[in-house]
């Protein structure tokens, strides 16, 4: 299997930097190829502006039909090329990152806006009175597969259904199901590890241990059961659930069987 690891981390002799290089030792030893895009190590340019096209620059700088053309007409900067290629030859895509502000790292959230160029990441597919593109379990990426792994300095308990931050799965849902399952992933859960301040050699070797199988398993997890666009649980185009789907239920947890 190929394995994409998209890290963020700005400190390599970080607790994650060690939880990247065991989960690489640990792929390739059961034998998968593993590519590592280190952002910070790679100084990414995290800013979607109009250098992202090697095209003449025009009057008014458009994100989205700029992003179109540049990757119709093959003119997105390499930068971008080669992380799309990745994510091609990837069948799992792991995105690894602390939780800063209840979200990703700016610069991960910066290569999702550039590398998730449209044509490639959205704007795929048909868009009619009867199918709305290609995206939430169909696109460019489905048949593949991906996975959180993500630490943060809270309790678990911050983050449980009555938590002062908010249950966990709410907080990643926006990455999970807008980010990972919109062009087609299979989104398994996420492997968390709370009150990282907390982490001494005992707690490492635990935490080792359990990320461990979760990477050993990648193949044979069941992934979280988001519900399909193009399924016939949405009403199109305005692309709400049916009445008679899971009547009563509003929020994120709807859009899950």
């Amino acid at each position: 299997m190929n394995v994409l690891i998209v890290y963020a981390h700005p400190e390599p002799q970080s607790l994650n930097g060690s939880l990247r290089d065991f989960s690489v030792q640990r792929l390739e030893a059961a034998g998968h190829e593993v590519q590592v895009s280190d952002l910070y190590a790679m100084q990414w340019k995290a800013t979607l502006d109009a250098n992202d096209s090697t095209a003449q620059p025009g009057d008014r700088f458009n994100p989205s039909l700029d992003s179109q053309q540049a990757f119709a007409q093959g003119l997105q900067s390499k930068d971008i090329e080669l992380e799309q290629e990745k994510l091609l030859w990837a069948d799992t895509v792991i995105l690894q990152f602390p939780l800063w502000w209840f979200s990703m790292p700016a610069i991960l959230k910066g290569w999702v806006e550039r590398v998730y160029a449209y044509g490639f990441a959205y704007g795929v597919g048909e868009h009619s009175d009867v199918r709305w593109g290609d995206r939430y379990g169909e696109g460019t990426l489905a048949g593949k597969r991906a996975m959180l792994i993500v630490t943060t300095g809270g309790w678990e308990s911050h983050y449980a259904q009555r938590g002062i931050n908010g249950p966990i799965d709410d907080i990643l849902f926006p990455i999970q199901h807008g980010i990972l399952h919109y062009p087609g992933f299979e989104v398994l859960p996420p492997f968390v590890l709370y009150r990282t301040g907390r982490v001494d050699e005992a707690r490492f070797a635990e935490a080792c241990n359990a990320l461990g199988q979760r990477l050993d398993e990648l193949e044979q997890t069941s992934p979280i059961p988001f519900r399909r666009q193009n399924a016939g649980e949405y009403e199109i185009p305005a692309l709400t659930l049916k009445p008679d789907i899971a009547p009563g239920c509003k929020g994120f947890s709807a859009h899950i069987e």
